[in-house]
C-alpha cells in the first residue's frame, strides 16, 4: 500500500538524527524527502509518512484536527511507491530503499497500544549512538554476523502548546537487508503455517529442517539438534556478549529476533530488532555514562539489575529459546529432552562470558514468566508506568 503523507510546519516539528552517509549527517526531514516520490510540500513544512489506518484514525482526534484548521498541519493524501507490512506489523519495507519505516499504529498488538512513545524515538537514536563509541566493532570482533538493527532518526509532531502529540511520528530505520539476504524473524520461522497444494500446516523450520535431512541423508533429530547449536552461536551468544560486555540486555523475544540463514537453511548471523527492548543495566551505569555522556536521561532505559534478570530470563531464556525447543518438539522434529541438554551444555560453557543469565537459567529452582493473557486481562499497557509493574509474572518451575 502507499503511505498516507502529512506536511507539518517546522514550528509544531520535533525530530532528531545520527544517521550518516559518507561521515555526514543525514536530516531526518531529507530522509523522508526522499522516500516520497514527487510529493509537492507547502512553504516552510516537512514530510512525515503515516500508515494509511492510522491516517484515517487520527482525523478523529481534536488536537490533530486543532493542528489541520491552524494551517500548521497539511493533509497531503496517500503518495509513493508501495510499502510492504513486515512481522513487525507497524514496520513497513520497500525494497532497495535505504530505510524501513516503524509507524504508530493505535491498535492493541499483544498488550499495548502500539504508538511510539517520546522516550522510544530518543531510545533509538541513543542506542545507535552507543554502538557507534567503539561498542559495535568490539561486538563484531566477538560475533561477526550479529547486529542490532539501528534506528538512527525519526520525526514527530508537538501542539502548539510544545507537548509531545501521540500517534504522529516516525522512526527511521536502517534496512540491512539485501534482496538475497533470508532473514526471518524466529515467530515466523516456528509458526505452523498453510502451504500451496497442501492439505495441513506445518512451519518453515520443519520445511528447512526436513530438507536439510533428505539432502544429507542425515536422521531429522540429527539435524535439529544441528540447526539448534548453531542458532545457539550466532543468535543467542551475541546478546548473552552485550549483557556481559556493555550490560545491556536486549528483549530478544521471538519476535524482536531475526535469523540469518544461508542458502541451505543454516544459521549463519542473525538481528536484533525493536527500539523499545533495551535494559541498561543500573550496574554499568557509570561506565555506559563513560562511553555516552547523558545516556538515559531522555529514553528512560536504566533498570534495577534484579528486574532485568527476571525480564531477559523470561524474554531470551524463557520466551526465545525455550519456545524453540516446544517447536521442535511440538512438530516432531526432535527430542525436546536432547536439545534441553544441548542448551545446557551451552549455558555452561558461555558463563565465563560474564552475562548473569546462563547462571540463573542453571542454578534456580523456580524461573519468572511473563502472563500475556493476565496482562492482558488486568487491562495493561506494557508501554506505559514503571517497567517492573507493566506486566504480570508468574513463578514456574525451571
Amino acid at each position: 500500500f502507499p503511505l498516507h503523507w502529512m506536511a507539518v510546519d517546522r514550528t509544531v516539528l520535533a525530530c532528531e538524527s545520527a544517521w550518516t552517509e559518507e561521515g555526514r549527517l543525514v536530516p531526518a526531514e531529507q530522509l523522508t524527502r526522499r522516500l516520497s516520490g514527487d510529493l509537492q510540500l507547502p512553504a516552510n513544512s516537512v514530510l512525515l509518512p503515516l500508515h494509511p489506518w492510522q491516517a484515517r484514525e487520527l482525523g478523529h482526534r481534536p488536537a490533530v484536527a486543532a493542528l489541520l484548521d491552524a494551517g500548521l498541519l497539511h493533509d497531503l493524501g496517500p503518495g509513493g511507491e508501495p510499502w510492504h507490512p513486515t512481522s513487525s506489523v507497524r514496520t513497513v519495507h520497500q525494497p532497495g530503499a535505504p530505510a524501513m519505516l516503524k509507524l504508530s499504529l493505535g491498535v492493541r498488538i499483544t498488550n499495548s497500544r502500539r504508538e511510539n512513545l517520546r522516550k522510544e524515538l530518543h531510545r533509538g537514536v541513543e542506542v545507535h549512538r552507543l554502538l557507534r563509541t567503539g561498542l559495535a566493532e568490539q561486538w563484531r570482533a566477538a560475533n561477526p554476523r550479529f547486529d542490532i538493527v539501528r534506528d538512527p532518526a525519526w520525526l514527530a509532531v508537538d501542539t502548539a502548546d510544545g507537548a509531545a502529540l501521540p500517534g504522529l511520528d516516525v522512526m527511521i530505520r536502517h534496512n540491512p537487508f539485501g534482496a538475497g539476504d533470508d532473514a526471518v524473524c524466529i515467530a515466523g520461522l516456528t509458526a505452523p503455517r498453510p502451504w500451496p497444494g497442501r492439505s495441513h500446516t506445518h512451519s518453515r523450520l520443519a520445511e528447512i529442517v526436513n530438507h536439510l535431512a533428505t539432502r544429507t541423508g542425515r536422521p531429522t533429530g540429527a539435524v535439529a539438534a544441528e540447526w539448534f547449536l548453531r542458532y545457539l552461536d550466532q543468535v543467542v551468544r551475541p546478546v548473552l556478549w552485550l549483557d556481559a560486555t556493555a550490560g545491556v540486555a536486549l528483549e530478544a523475544h521471538q519476535q524482536n529476533t531475526l535469523v540469518i540463514l544461508d542458502p541451505a537453511g543454516w544459521p549463519v548471523g542473525g538481528r536484533y530488532r525493536d527500539n523499545q527492548g533495551y535494559y541498561f543495566r543500573e550496574s554499568h551505569r557509570a561506565a555506559l555514562e563513560r562511553r555516552l555522556p547523558g545516556i538515559g536521561s531522555a529514553s528512560d532505559t536504566f533498570v534495577p539489575d534484579a528486574v532485568t534478570d527476571e525480564r531477559f530470563a523470561y524474554y531470551l531464556g524463557i520466551n526465545n529459546v525455550l519456545g524453540l525447543i516446544g517447536a521442535f518438539g511440538a512438530q516432531r522434529l526432535a527430542d525436546e529432552r536432547v536439545l534441553l541438554a544441548a542448551f545446557r551444555r551451552f549455558l555452561a560453557s558461555v558463563s565465563a562470558l560474564g552475562s548473569p543469565l546462563p547462571a540463573q537459567l542453571l542454578e534456580k529452582p523456580t524461573l519468572r514468566c511473563k502472563a500475556n493473557l493476565l496482562t492482558r486481562l488486568h487491562g495493561l499497557d506494557e508501554l506505559v508506568g514503571p517497567v517492573d509493574t507493566q506486566s504480570v509474572y508468574v513463578t514456574i518451575a525451571n
